[in-house]
């Protein structure tokens, strides 16, 4: 009796030994699969709500407003912005302002943009291809469509995304120029935070700092005070609720030229050009001239 109860308990701890290893795999393929594809959608559904990351204030930086509320993830910021008065930016169309096209009308193309500030895919994509999408508006290759949404806050836990956005906002209040450089520069290697670490965006003294590094932002009075009061918080709001509008968009980034997503179908989804020749040659074949 007493050997056979001895084998039975060591077998139950071997099983759940191995469950454990189970589930400590499934949580690292969950986390490579974000890292690698880029936020996919379905597979942060599959995750079920598991905290990937958790929101950790970096304190106000000194910057004044609601850097403190905001970084500690105060959901009664964003509530309360969902019944605030809408403020749309300069430079930006339609009813709710969420229209955000940049380039010279004429041009004949569109490029459309599907990004979240958090997303660590989107980053990369910013880092590889962005200085040529900004180099292509100014030619008049194409013009951009930007459509930002702020699902990752909810999949990582934290504000960041919808803090960002709204700060991209103000950039955009600026300049059309202001925003593109901003943007560009908050997925930059030196700024864009580890989706695993901190959630640094949902910081306004963070997102200052980066918007410091753009000439039309540095010092910038105005933009800095609507970053700090929320300004266009309920304007973020209103971008990603017109982002998830796009059923057809299943992951972050996605890359449309005239309507027609380009990139490499995969397992997961369309990904996103990897460098810049496979940029330009997928953009180019969708041309219409």
């Amino acid at each position: 009796m007493s050997n056979r109860n001895s084998q039975a308990n060591k077998q139950a701890a071997r099983e759940r030994l191995r469950a454990e290893r189970e589930r400590q795999a499934k949580k690292e393929r969950l986390r490579r699969q974000l890292v690698v594809g880029g936020a996919v959608v379905g597979v942060l559904a599959v995750a079920g709500g598991i905290g990937l990351a958790v929101a950790k204030s970096g304190g106000d930086s000194g910057s004044g407003g609601r850097g403190a509320a905001a970084a500690a993830g105060d959901s009664k910021v964003w509530a309360k912005a969902a019944k605030a008065e809408l403020t749309k930016p300069a430079n930006a169309s339609g009813p709710k302002g969420t229209t955000i096209v940049i380039g010279k009308p004429a041009a004949k193309n569109t490029l459309s943009l599907f990004e979240d500030p958090r997303c660590p895919g989107c980053a990369g994509f910013e880092q590889t291809a962005g200085a040529t999408v900004e180099k292509d508006i100014k030619d008049g290759k194409y013009k951009a469509e930007y459509h930002l949404g702020t699902f990752l806050d909810a999949n990582l836990q934290g504000t960041g995304s919808k803090n960002a956005l709204s700060a991209l906002g103000a950039a955009l209040n600026v300049s059309p120029d202001a925003f593109l450089k901003y943007k560009y520069a908050l997925y930059s290697k030196e700024y864009h935070p580890d989706e695993r670490g901190p959630d640094k965006f949902a910081d306004d003294g963070y997102l200052i700092k980066v918007a410091d590094t753009i000439p039309a932002l540095k010092g910038n009075a105005a933009f800095q005070k609507a970053v700090k009061a929320g300004t266009y918080d309920k304007w973020a709001l209103e971008v990603s609720d017109e982002f998830t509008s796009h059923k057809d968009v299943t992951s972050t980034p996605t890359v449309k030229v005239n309507d027609t997503v380009i990139g490499t179908r995969t397992p997961q989804g369309m990904s996103a050009p990897s460098s810049v020749a496979e940029f330009n040659s997928m953009v180019d074949k969708e041309l219409k001239h």
